[in-house]
This record gives structure tokens, C-alpha cells and sequence, in this order.
């Protein structure tokens, strides 16, 4: 009886002291800091070794400005238990006093306590860094390094120098701490990405990190600087200088290629397509790994189908033909098999070859992701048949089986565009709307777009008829039919000229001739979003595909910097803004050495 009543007695004292800190943090938190001195003064008499209590208590009383009492507790503490990092305190209230000659004194004597026990460092520099002394937290630093080489600050020094703006002295010291204990590569890696992700127009702080990781690869042959280099032109979307580093390695390992397929995938991802059929290339040609020899053969078979004229396409039958016959019809070689099957279909117009495909396919030991490819394409097959019902119930299927993936939600975009293609506006616009918060920022930015050509359109034109002529020239464009989209999209010009729907036109038209490879006419299209529409939703992407036309097709990059400067200054929140940024960057010449 007297242990349950001793274990009652303890159990509510816990709870009440849990309360009472609980109360107290409310009120430091708060500002009420009067409440606060009274709470943790019951606090730290209770247990006057919680360090957490008494600095609070001495930061309640340095808010009030009662900094005789807040040096009388430091000055007791330092009696009882002299720590090295009470001296920094005590010299900090002396500071809020602006007294500058007595906290500097209590300064110097935190740093003595360092060269009497270097250990004492940890606390010391901590506390100068939470005071914001930075010069004093990097003294303390090099005092104990000085004392005890072993011990290793170069991160903590790193970080100070980022906060100093030293940013030179930073990457520096990030670098030698990284080679020297590749344990923390990450973790530098982590904090030099914050500053790239931060830096200014003027002052580019990845300019500076290239010179210097530059240097340290001419200087030491280290593959560590090959690898860290890659790195960092990923982080810069250079893909192709980052390949040639990864080749570099692999010449020098000859270990695994896993790292140049993942820059392969990356590369394909940001849409630098030249970069990424180089590097399979060079897969395909160093390896006889079949899974690899099978990604690598899908990857440059899907550029040579998207850049083919249509006389070129019985020939690339053929090679698709051969790939299969090469490799089998197998699981492993499923993504050549679906590639055959969209060709069939949407290049050679033979929808019932596709489908037969497919639907061999699906007879094979597949797991739930392979199926969900196959129906998948299974699908955009019967989408593009005008079976919208069919398509709808594979789609849903995909969406009822993976519900929080990927391509559960890729499925659900494809049925919200099957309901737009079939002008049933109203379910798909809640559709849009759902998915414009998508994780996946491409699904998302594809969801607000319709939602938004939807919902303007519907508002402008209650009956709809516009919006239903513009959803059967999206439709004719997912068709592959793009003369019959774009004689589409031009009555609609004609017969809407100066209503809402005008500019996505415009857009549109110009994205079906860049489509067909006419960029003079695309340009002239997207020229008169930006003269006459100013003010509307499209000219951020008016003016990025007229920049990347003369870019990357004309290569004119005079008359494609002005473009991305445009995006710059009067369209910061587009989508396209980190990228125009990035270009307007290297055509102005700031990455270049």
C-alpha cells in the first residue's frame, strides 16, 4: 500500500513539474516575461542543475533590462560550477549594457579557459555562435585546433564563414572538409546547394565554387574532385559537362555505369535530349548488362521516333522488330514492347496493332507497376480510337491500384483529359481542380492549365461552344494529327477573334508549328501573344518558347537573351523562371571560365 501511494506521490509531482515547465516556456514564448521569472525561478530552485531553466531565466531577466539580477545569478553559477561558456554569458550581459571593455574581458577569459582544457571549445564556440560573436566562435575554433590537432572544426568554420559573407574562405573550408573526412560530403554538399539556391543576380556564388573545385581537380588527380565536380554540374542542369566526369570515373574505375544511366534519366527529365542520347549511346556501347542494353536501346529507339519524318517510319518498324527479336518477349524487355505499341499507333496509325501488342503483353508474369504500364498505354491506345468510355475504365483501374503513387496520379490526369477531350467540362474541371495540388509538379502545372482554360472559357462563354471547337484541336494534337489540329485551331482564331479564348489559341498554333519544325511561323505566333496580350496568363510561355526556339533551334542566342531577361523581371512567379534564370545566366556569360 505505502509503495502505491509513494509511486501516486511521485507520478503527480512529475506531472505537476511537467506543467509547470510547460507554463513557463508558454510565457518566454509569448513575450510575457514577467510571468516567465516568476515560473522559472520555482524552476531552477527546484533543480539548479538544469542548465535549460537557468539560461532562460537569465534571458527573461536580460529582456526586462534587470541585468543586475541576471549577473548576480551568472556571477553565483560561475562560484558553484565555473563553465567555460558562463563567462561568454557574463560577458554578453555586460555587452547589453554596452559595456564593451568588460564583456570583451569576459571574452578573452572564456578563451583562456580553452587553452586550460580544449575541450571546453565545444561549449565555449557554441555559446559565442548562439550570441552571433562570430569572430570569437572561430578564435575559440582555431584556438583548440592549435592546441589539439585532432579535433576537426572546418564544417562549424565553414558555416561561420557563410554567415560572415567570406564566401570564398566558405567553399574553401567546405571542400578541404569533404576531402578530408568524406563522411560529411553530404552534409557540405547540403549547404553549398542552399547557397547556389540562394545566390544573387550579380554576385554568383556557383562561379566561384566551379573555379574552385576546378583548381583542386587540376591540382589533385583524386577521382574525389571528378565525382564532386559531377555534382556539381547537376546542380546546374549542365548535364553534359557533368558526363564528361562521369566518363572520366568510369574510365578510371571501369566499376559500375549506374551513375551515368541516372545522369542519362536526369538529363531526360530537364529535356536536354542531345546530352542524354550521347550518354546512352555510350551506355549502349560499354556495357552487356541485358537490362541496361534493353534501357539504353528504349531510350535512343524514343529519340529517333520523335525526331523521324514519316518516310523514315518503316524503317524504324523494322528496327523496333529487331529490338524484340533481339531481347525476347519477356518482362524485361516490356518497355520496347510498349514503345513498338504506341509507334504502331500513333506514327504508323494502326491502333489494332498496338492494341495486339499490349495485349500479348499482358499475358506475361508482370508485376502491379508493369501492368500499370501496360493498361496505361492500353488506354491512350482506346483514347486515341475516340473509345473514351474504354480508356476511362483503364485509367481508373491504374488509379484503384496505385492510389498514392506516381502513376496512380499520371493515370488520373490522363482520365481528367480524356473528360476534356470528350467535352464533358463540368467533371473535368473537378478533376483539374483536385489535381492542380498535385505532388508531381509537371501533373500539377498540366492540371492548372486546363483548369484554367476551362474555367475562363466557361465564364466567358456559357454555351461552351468555343471551348468544345479548342478541346477537338487538343484532341486532334494528341492524335498525332497535327495539320488537321492546326486548320483546327486557325477557324477558331478566325471565328473567336478578340473573345477570351484568342490567346490559347495563339498558343497553341504556335506550339503545333514548333511541333512540325516551322519555328518562323511558331515565332510569330507567340510574337503576338506578347504585342497584343500583354496582360494575359500566356505570355511568360510566349516568351520562353520564342527564347528557346532561337536558342536551341536558331541558335541565336542574341535574340533569345533579351527573351529569358523578360521572364526575369516581369514574370518571377512563372514556372519557367529558374530556368530562364539559369540560361539568360549562360548566354550573358557568367558561367563560363
Amino acid at each position: 500500500m505505502k509503495k502505491i501511494f509513494l509511486f501516486l506521490s511521485l507520478f503527480f509531482s512529475l506531472t505537476v513539474f511537467s506543467q509547470n515547465e510547460q507554463l513557463a516556456m508558454n510565457y518566454f514564448d509569448k513575450g510575457d516575461f514577467e510571468k516567465a521569472i516568476i515560473s522559472f525561478e520555482t524552476l531552477v530552485k527546484n533543480q539548479p542543475g538544469n542548465s535549460l531553466y537557468f539560461q532562460k531565466l537569465v534571458e527573461s531577466y536580460q529582456q526586462l533590462k534587470q541585468y543586475d539580477k541576471a549577473q548576480i545569478l551568472l556571477e553565483d553559477q560561475i562560484k558553484r560550477s565555473p563553465m567555460a561558456n558562463l563567462y561568454v554569458e557574463l560577458g554578453y550581459n555586460y555587452q547589453l549594457q554596452k559595456n564593451q571593455a568588460k564583456a570583451t574581458k569576459y571574452y578573452n577569459e572564456a578563451l583562456e579557459k580553452i587553452k586550460e582544457v580544449p575541450n571546453y571549445v565545444y561549449l565555449v564556440a557554441n555559446a559565442f555562435e548562439k550570441k552571433v560573436l562570430l569572430d570569437y566562435a572561430v578564435e575559440a575554433y582555431k584556438i583548440a585546433v592549435k592546441l589539439e590537432p585532432r579535433m576537426k572544426f572546418n564544417f562549424q568554420l565553414a558555416v561561420i564563414y557563410g554567415q560572415q559573407g567570406k564566401t570564398d574562405l566558405m567553399i574553401d573550408t567546405f571542400l578541404d572538409e569533404a576531402f578530408e573526412n568524406p563522411s560529411t560530403l553530404i552534409m557540405v554538399q547540403n549547404q553549398l546547394s542552399r547557397f547556389m539556391t540562394e545566390e544573387s543576380k550579380e554576385t554568383s556564388f556557383s562561379d566561384s565554387l566551379r573555379k574552385s573545385l576546378l583548381v583542386r581537380a587540376q591540382k589533385n588527380q583524386d577521382i574525389f574532385w571528378n565525382q564532386f565536380l559531377s555534382w556539381f554540374f547537376v546542380q546546374q542542369k549542365e548535364y553534359l559537362k557533368a558526363f564528361i566526369q562521369e566518363k572520366a570515373i568510369y574510365r578510371r574505375e571501369q566499376e559500375s555505369l549506374s551513375g551515368i544511366v541516372n545522369l542519362g534519366q536526369m538529363a531526360l527529365e530537364e529535356s536536354d535530349e542531345e546530352t542524354a542520347q550521347e550518354i546512352f549511346a555510350f551506355v549502349l556501347e560499354n556495357t552487356q548488362d541485358i537490362d541496361l542494353r534493353i534501357l539504353s536501346n528504349y531510350y535512343l529507339m524514343d529519340f529517333k521516333i520523335q525526331k523521324a519524318q514519316e518516310k523514315n517510319y518503316s524503317t524504324l518498324k523494322l528496327e523496333l522488330e529487331k529490338l524484340i527479336k533481339e531481347f525476347g518477349v519477356s518482362p524485361y524487355s516490356l518497355s520496347l514492347q510498349i514503345l513498338q505499341a504506341h509507334f504502331e499507333t500513333f506514327n504508323m496509325k494502326n491502333p489494332e496493332g498496338g492494341k495486339t501488342i499490349l495485349k500479348r503483353s499482358l499475358e506475361l508474369p508482370l508485376n502491379k507497376y508493369q501492368t500499370a504500364d501496360v493498361k496505361m498505354e492500353l488506354a491512350d491506345i482506346l483514347l486515341y480510337e475516340e473509345k473514351f468510355n474504354q480508356a476511362l475504365i483503364y485509367y481508373s483501374q491504374i488509379e484503384e491500384d496505385l492510389k498514392n503513387d506516381v502513376i496512380g496520379h499520371e493515370a488520373s490526369l490522363k482520365a481528367a483529359k480524356t473528360s476534356y477531350f470528350k467535352t464533358d467540362f463540368e467533371w473535368a474541371l473537378k478533376q483539374f481542380k483536385e489535381l492542380k495540388s498535385a505532388s508531381t509538379q509537371l501533373i500539377a502545372n498540366d492540371a492548372l492549365e486546363l483548369f484554367l482554360l476551362i474555367n475562363d472559357n466557361t465564364v466567358a462563354d456559357s454555351t461552351q461552344v468555343g471551348l468544345k471547337k479548342f478541346a477537338r484541336g487538343d484532341y486532334l494534337l494528341y492524335q498525332n494529327k497535327n495539320t488537321e489540329a492546326l486548320a483546327q485551331f486557325q477557324s477558331i482564331l478566325k471565328d473567336y477573334k478578340g473573345q477570351e479564348i484568342e490567346d490559347e489559341t495563339l498558343l497553341r498554333i504556335g506550339q503545333t508549328y514548333q511541333k512540325m519544325g516551322d519555328f518562323p511561323s511558331a515565332l510569330t505566333q507567340f510574337q503576338s501573344i506578347i504585342d497584343h496580350h500583354k496582360d494575359g496568363i500566356y505570355v511568360d510561355e510566349a516568351l520562353y518558347f520564342s527564347a528557346e526556339i532561337y536558342n536551341e533551334k536558331l541558335k541565336d542566342p542574341e535574340k533569345a537573351k533579351p527573351l529569358y531577361e523578360k521572364i526575369l523581371f516581369e514574370h518571377e512567379d512563372s514556372i519557367y523562371f529558374v530556368d530562364a534564370r539559369k540560361k539568360f545566366r549562360q548566354l550573358r556569360g557568367d558561367a563560363n571560365l
